[in-house]
């Protein structure tokens, strides 16, 4: 379910029937919401949330040449890549397990907010399949020291251990999971909206390059930043 509030989208997955797998239409519409909110932005913040007693236990597999793999796969990198580099801050609420494609999907967004009676993990190696999707970006998260046993031998985590590795950002009560998101969400809102699209994309861009063009990039940030800052008082 795709639902927009003022400046804030939200994603709710709601195919609870099948562990909220996400679908080959789950995956066109919130790739579709994405690009026009890349090219057009009309809101500031991204919930993904999901409906019943489980958050995301994988996704939809339903290829069955090597083409239609291969579409497939394109597409679940493509999400994951335009939901990281969306201009939206991004909030995932984990209410229940986060399993495979789930807790990846979960992971590339800004904030990670998981109930403390969620099970979270890769379980894809217990069936033979290495877990490639989030490898690619799982050490950008977590200390390879910590990631790897996560995909190697696919066993379930507590919140809390992925908060201490850095997967996620904050533990909550299951109770009271829905108000701190809210909360997180009203606090980004009070932020000027272009410092903190111009935040996120120097921030982004800053882990994929060296110090020195960082610096170089700082000085022509800040210089632009300062003089809109200064347009606004007079």
């Amino acid at each position: 379910m795709i639902e927009r509030t003022h400046d804030v989208l939200t994603f709710t997955l709601n195919n609870v029937d099948h562990g909220n797998e996400v679908t080959g239409p789950m995956f066109d519409a919130m790739l579709a919401e994405l690009r026009a909110e890349a090219t057009r932005p009309s809101a500031r913040v991204l919930r993904l949330r999901a409906r019943g007693k489980v958050f995301c236990t994988g996704r939809e597999r339903a290829g069955r040449d090597a083409a239609a793999i291969h579409k497939e796969v394109s597409r679940l990198m493509e999400l994951k890549r335009t939901l990281k580099t969306s201009p939206l801050i991004s909030v995932a609420e984990i209410q229940g397990d986060a399993l495979g494609f789930g807790f990846g999907l979960a992971i590339v967004c800004d904030f990670v907010y998981v109930a403390d009676n969620a099970s979270l993990g890769f379980p894809e190696m217990r069936f033979g399949l290495a877990p490639a999707a989030i490898m690619a970006y799982l050490g950008e998260y977590a200390l390879p020291r910590f990631a790897f046993p996560l995909v190697l031998f696919g066993d379930p985590i507590v919140p809390q251990h992925a908060l201490q590795i850095g997967l996620i950002s904050q533990v909550c009560s299951a109770g009271h999971l829905a108000a701190d998101a809210d909360a997180l969400v009203e606090r980004i809102l009070k932020l000027d909206p272009n410092a903190t699209r111009n935040c996120k994309e120097f921030f982004q861009t800053a882990q994929q390059n060296s110090f020195d063009q960082n610096c170089r990039l700082a000085v022509e940030a800040l210089t632009v930043g300062s003089m809109a800052i200064l347009a606004k008082e007079k």
